[in-house]
């Protein structure tokens, strides 16, 4: 075979059955073998190399193997590379092949030439090149190995285009075995014996690589235990929101009782988190590196223990093997505890009155009502997230896929990816006009490849983030946050969707029916006041 019919084959064995990508010159072979083997892997091309990113990434956070991008060398993979950051950062497994010049043009700044393991070498968990056909098996191998190992995250393998027209007697890769390492023993008694002297303990679980056993091990846990769980930034989706357990996410604009929860509590136990700038209000309700808090460390990744804060207990381990094993000892119940936080949390949920006429806390109490138990809910970034982030109920069956990174685009990738991944799913992704914009093309992706969201356009004409901050920090002095919209209607139109512009509340719920009985999926561009740039938040005030 040659090295790119190699490499495809490799794919096969891994269980690859959808990739994502442009087409491009540098790895040619590889597209030709993907001709062949049409009926096992399909090949979505997006229309820019975020979206292939973005795609992969959302892709490896909901199914838990390596979502897979190809993209060409030089601009292709600098396009790309905001894709593998979020999955760095959101720890999702994701493999980035990228094209690369002939083997025998290094070093001459050839066209598109780029050195991807310096390049890349801070955002990802290895980045690496194959000189050599022959090692093609060893190499996709060890990068699925590497990509769902410890802490996920992204991988990237660059191809010389010569090394894929290489022929090679070497056979595909056998499928790699996923592994999970438990904790020590005599750590999860230390840790059962910290949190059953315990009085005000607050869990905080995250990160990546969840399995479905993990999440029923959580609910299990906190049920028994009466815990306040405060998952980490866009995590919500960890734990059922609609318990009594919930409280509230450790994130972006947290509420008060959260931040209240995490500052005061005596023994946190942090699940599989990496003690990131949102979970820690900038790392300020916790003192670095030695905290008055009593933290027990659980993670799968040896890499993330004691990276930051120095832990009282260290878990080592699946978060599954960790909360099986953790639930069997503890015997103490926080339920009077958890009832103070969980009136907070009932309290802070109660919208204030809007300045416009749609208000968006009630469009999301109405999808809380509408919305299939099974709904997949993407977003981008942007205050706009926060509406969905906060009035929406997660569960293990309705997942979220935003990006902890904090990157505008990623939702309309991703909901293409969770559409890929399951057609049979209603998939919503809450846009920002501005956030929507940065990956408006992709609706030709959708088009092309069938793949039919709901997209929700929350449209104030305005880079929101940045004019709330501008208002707080530069009063009377906006500056670049203006935007001036196309009709976003006609474009939702011309790409094949059902779309409509909603203004009012009360048009919002016929609206909606219409877009979930359409089969070719809708934009609604939903028209709310400036004044309002985030829940319970008037600009002008």
């Amino acid at each position: 075979m040659t090295g790119g019919q190699l490499l495809v084959e490799c794919l096969v064995r891994q269980g690859v059955g959808t990739v994502f990508g442009v087409p491009g010159e540098s790895y040619l072979a590889v597209l030709d073998a993907l001709y062949d083997t049409q009926d096992r892997i399909r090949f979505i091309s997006t229309r820019h190399e975020s979206g292939a990113g973005f795609a992969a990434e959302a892709w490896g956070k909901l199914k838990g193997e390596p979502g897979v991008a190809f993209v060409t060398r030089g601009p292709g993979a600098t396009n790309a590379s905001i894709g593998v950051h979020t999955a760095l950062q959101d720890s999702s497994p994701m493999i980035l092949f990228v094209g690369q010049i002939a083997r025998t043009m290094r070093d001459r700044e050839a066209f598109q030439e780029i050195n991807y393991r310096a390049f890349f070498g801070p955002i990802a968990k290895w980045v690496t090149e194959i000189d050599d056909a022959d090692r093609i098996p060893e190499i996709v191998a060890r990068a699925f190995q590497a990509a769902r190992s410890g802490r996920p995250g992204p991988v990237v393998v660059a191809l010389p285009e010569d090394m894929l027209t290489d022929m090679t007697e070497a056979a595909p890769c056998r499928r790699v075995r996923r592994f999970r390492s438990a904790p020590e023993p005599d750590a999860v008694a230390a840790a059962a014996a910290l949190l059953n002297g315990a009085r005000r303990p607050v869990m905080i679980p995250g990160g990546g690589g969840w399995s479905d056993g993990a999440r029923r091990a959580l609910a299990a846990f906190a049920e028994k235990t009466g815990i306040p769980v405060a998952p980490a930034f866009r995590s919500q989706d960890l734990i059922d929101n609609r318990s009594d357990m919930f409280i509230g996410d450790a994130g972006v604009g947290m509420f008060a009782h959260v931040r209240e929860a995490i500052k005061n509590a005596d023994v946190i136990l942090a699940v599989n988190i990496r003690f990131g700038e949102t979970v820690t209000d900038g790392w300020t309700l916790l003192d670095v590196p030695n905290p008055d808090q009593k933290i027990i460390h659980a993670h799968a990744s040896d890499g993330e223990i004691g990276k930051i804060y120095q832990p009282e207990v260290i878990l080592h381990g699946d978060p599954e093997f960790v909360i099986t094993e953790l639930k069997c000892r503890i015997t103490a119940s926080y339920r009077s505890y958890l009832k103070y936080f969980k009136a907070a949390h009932r309290a802070a949920l109660q919208p204030g009155p809007a300045r416009g006429l749609l208000d968006m806390a009630h469009v999301s109490a109405h999808l809380r009502k509408v919305l299939p138990s099974d709904t997949i809910v993407t977003n981008g970034a942007g205050n706009f997230a926060i509406w969905s982030g906060r009035y929406l109920q997660y569960h293990s069956d309705m997942r979220l896929l935003g990006p902890q990174a904090g990157a505008m685009g990623a939702g309309v990738p991703a909901a293409l990816a969770a559409k890929a991944a399951d057609p049979s799913r209603t998939v919503v992704c809450f846009a920002g006009d501005g956030d929507f914009q940065m990956s408006i093309g992709e609706l030709g992706t959708a088009l092309q490849a069938d793949l039919r969201p709901i997209f929700l356009i929350i449209n104030n004409r305005l880079y929101g983030t940045i004019r709330l901050h501008q208002a707080r920090r530069y009063r009377g002095r906006k500056s670049a946050t203006d935007i001036v919209n196309p009709d976003f209607v006609a474009i939702g139109r011309a790409y094949g969707f059902h779309a409509e512009c909603v203004t009012e509340t009360a048009a919002f719920p016929a609206a909606f029916a219409r877009a979930m009985a359409s089969p070719a999926g809708a934009v609604l561009d939903l028209r709310i006041d400036p004044d309002d740039i985030a829940p319970n938040v008037i600009l002008t005030d």
